[in-house]
């Protein structure tokens, strides 16, 4: 390149500068847009950057761009804009990707780190190279009024990593690409390998505890809708046999740990072997302290579901009241409490019941609605209305409220 043609630096960083607001803003609208569509289990965070200038400059003057016709017009680099999606699990990574995927023009993905040996330094993400599209991109009039189109080819790098990728990324630059330190001394070349695999191995364990937990939280989720559906026929005076649906057998987390017998007896509790779940819930509670008051609450409570199911509601009860003994913050257990009660037909104790899973946590569809069918009972009819109403605005399905709405209308006509 000849000489007469070459810009000075003062005049790139003029023209760098021009632009940085403009790259910020598409910045801005590419974030809001990841923001509102992209939907993981654990929401990711964002940051973005436009390439500092000193970075910006060495690579201009590594690259030797070709002549330039209007000393007024920008450098442009592919790496210009770059945002980082911040993920909790590993398995946000491709969720997110895909997600990506759908909402942008991808011009390249790239998985850095991923040709490392495990010895070397670095650590896994996934680049992605988006279009940046029309709706992204500020109008050049306004402020932007002396800018220039770069490209139809605007592009945005988009780096998906997990929390503990950035830290180290983060960490990285620092020690390594801030600095002239060339890790070529041994020791320090394996701390850094060490240090790189810690934080692997804690991103690999991250994941399997939250697919235990996804797992365990399926199982729950199953011994709720088994429970309630006892309870219903229960106060409904039918004797329907309690058909649950299997789940599909688990994986246990740690052989013979409390969290490997927490799913066997969830897993033997959905699949109707009752007693063999009380027997393992008993386990569970011999064996933890009397001090770890929260697993104490949650296994009284499921041993109580267990219990209720098989008819034994004294024994049902008196789980649910040592768990709420164990953590009076139970709303769970204060309800199952009331719902022992409304079978047993004390309603006024179904009531208080009721009421304190509410002081508790007052968004309980549910709660609102057996409150609601207690009242009822005992001929209080405008706090039954009440508790209805407020269990429809919180999403209770139009079927389950029918016949007691019907009931409490008929009521209501007969008092006018």
């Amino acid at each position: 390149m000849e000489t007469q043609n070459l810009l000075s630096k003062k005049q790139i960083k003029e023209n760098y500068e021009a632009y940085r607001e403009y790259f910020t803003e598409i910045m801005q609208n590419v974030v809001e847009i990841l923001q509102q569509n992209v939907k993981l289990s654990a929401q990711p965070t964002y940051k973005s950057r436009v390439k500092s200038f000193d970075s910006y400059y060495k690579k201009v003057l590594r690259l030797k761009p070709d002549k330039v016709q209007d000393e007024n017009t920008l450098i442009y680099l592919t790496d210009m804009m770059g945002i980082r999606m911040i993920c909790a699990f590993l398995e946000d990574i491709n969720f997110g990707l895909e997600q990506i995927k759908g909402l942008f023009e991808i011009k390249e993905v790239e998985v850095k780190g991923a040709e490392k040996k495990f010895s070397e330094f670095g650590y896994e993400s996934i680049h992605v190279l988006i279009k940046i599209p029309e709706n992204c991109k500020p109008a050049l009039e306004g402020k932007y009024k002396n800018l220039k189109a770069i490209s139809d080819e605007i592009v945005c790098e988009i780096q998906i990593r997990t929390i503990l990728q950035d830290a180290w990324a983060e960490v990285e630059h620092e020690l390594i690409y801030k600095t002239e330190f060339n890790p070529f001394d041994i020791p320090l070349r394996r701390k850094l390998a060490s240090i790189n695999a810690s934080l692997t191995l804690a991103d690999i364990t991250f994941q399997e505890i939250r697919d235990y937990q996804n797992k365990l939280q399926k199982a729950l989720d199953e011994r709720r809708r088994s429970f309630y559906s006892i309870a219903d026929n229960l106060l409904n005076e039918e004797n329907q046999e309690n058909n649950t649906e299997d789940i599909s057998r688990v994986t246990p987390f740690v052989q013979g740990t409390i969290d490997d017998l927490i799913l066997r007896a969830i897993q033997a509790h959905n699949e109707g072997r009752l007693q063999e779940a009380v027997d393992i819930y008993s386990r569970i509670i011999e064996a933890v302290p009397d001090s770890d008051k929260n697993v104490i609450a949650v296994i009284r409570k499921h041993r109580g579901m267990a219990y209720f199911a098989m008819n034994n509601l004294e024994e049902a009860l008196e789980d649910f009241q040592k768990s709420i003994e164990a953590d009076p913050k139970a709303y769970r257990s204060y309800y199952y409490e009331g719902i022992v009660y409304s079978i047993q037909k004390n309603y006024k104790e179904a009531i208080d019941c009721y009421s304190k899973s509410l002081e508790i946590n007052q968004f309980q569809a549910h709660a609102n609605f057996r409150r609601a069918l207690a009242y009822y009972e005992l001929q209080e009819y405008e706090k039954s209305m009440n508790d209805l109403n407020v269990a429809i605005k919180l999403g209770l399905k139009p079927e389950e409220c029918a016949s007691l709405q019907e009931k409490l209308v008929k009521q209501f006509g007969m008092n006018m």
